[in-house]
């Protein structure tokens, strides 16, 4: 067969195929380069290398990102130069090539949901702004790609704010929603902002581009042996983990990212989006008397989900996804 670019048509005539070879799917080498779950990469991984093995002449097409949404795993796949998102089900045996989102059908008497102004905003001297994720939810990753550029460029507002993490602690053993990876990830970042919080947005500025453990600890200079005493010690990073996921339940967390001003829940796209403006915004909304930094502006452009080597490419779309 000779090698074709991939098209919406061609896609369509390659889900009648891989309908009916299947079966004969084998494991290979592309390079998975994004998230999710180990049974999300596999079962994705499956899919892209029955299309190099029987629809592009040498391969070509590379897993970029894999994460669950709604029921099936929503992948990513690069080929060709362009990028293409595609939904796969959980058992692997049928390949959608695009989705449509069906809205409920509105009635005449529903109306817009009113947005939160900076006026409504709780105030206090010394605001608190609570940012909830997990450490491999794409969108998780793209609210921490703000936050890092927030306290990069006005580094007086990292004092009121706090990236907690959600799980919960069963049997001594923390759990995260996409399995043990991240709930160790996510115990690592905990432990890095307790104990070497001078090093936290150095360490996290590194991990948000490629997820490279070793040498994101190498580049902030953690010490990894206190690091790894948290870890390990029973009653050090669980006590710290468990502050967090007593906030997550206080506050009825369940997407990340979430952000709780004040203690109160607040979208940040009633401000923007996923912004570093927007979210600066949301927490200067938060003082009695602004400070003189709150007059700074930030980039309006959304943040790159999951890992990226950028802030952003200018092609994320302002939606409010999130890992539940």
């Amino acid at each position: 067969m000779k090698k074709i670019n991939l098209s919406w048509i061609l896609i369509t005539l390659m889900i009648a195929a891989f309908l009916i070879g299947y079966g004969k799917m084998n494991t290979g080498g592309a390079l998975f380069k994004g998230f999710g779950s180990q049974k999300a990469k596999e079962t994705a991984q499956k899919a892209i290398d029955y299309i190099n093995k029987n629809f592009l002449e040498n391969g070509g097409a590379v897993l970029v990102s894999v994460f669950e949404e709604s029921g099936v795993y929503k992948f990513k796949m690069e080929a060709g130069g362009s990028e293409y998102d595609s939904y796969l089900t959980k058992d692997g045996k049928i390949l959608f090539p695009d989705g449509i989102k069906i809205l409920e059908e509105e009635t005449t008497t529903t109306t817009e949901a009113k947005k939160m102004t900076c006026d409504e905003l709780k105030k206090t001297k010394t605001p608190a702004l609570e940012v909830f994720v997990v450490s491999q939810c794409p969108f998780g990753l793209q609210m921490q790609r703000v936050i890092n550029e927030i306290v990069r460029n006005i580094p007086e507002l990292d004092d009121y704010i706090e990236v907690k993490y959600m799980g919960e602690i069963k049997g001594g053993k923390i759990i995260a929603m996409h399995g043990d990876e991240e709930a160790q990830e996510n115990l690592r970042q905990i432990c890095i902002r307790e104990e070497q919080k001078e090093k936290y947005w150095e360490y996290i500025g590194c991990y948000i581009k490629e997820g490279k453990i070793n040498e994101c600890l190498d580049l902030a200079k953690i010490d990894t042996s206190k690091l790894n005493g948290c870890i390990n010690d029973n009653t050090r990073g669980i006590k710290y983990a468990q502050k967090d996921f007593d906030a997550q339940n206080k506050y009825k967390v369940t997407g990340s990212p979430t952000l709780i001003l004040n203690e109160e829940n607040v979208a940040e796209f009633d401000f923007g989006g996923r912004t570093a403006e927007a979210v600066k915004t949301v927490l200067c909304c938060g003082f009695q008397s602004q400070p003189n930094v709150c007059s700074q502006k930030l980039t309006e452009d959304s943040a790159e989900t999951g890992f990226s080597s950028v802030y952003s490419s200018g092609s994320v779309k302002g939606d409010d996804a999130s890992c539940n």
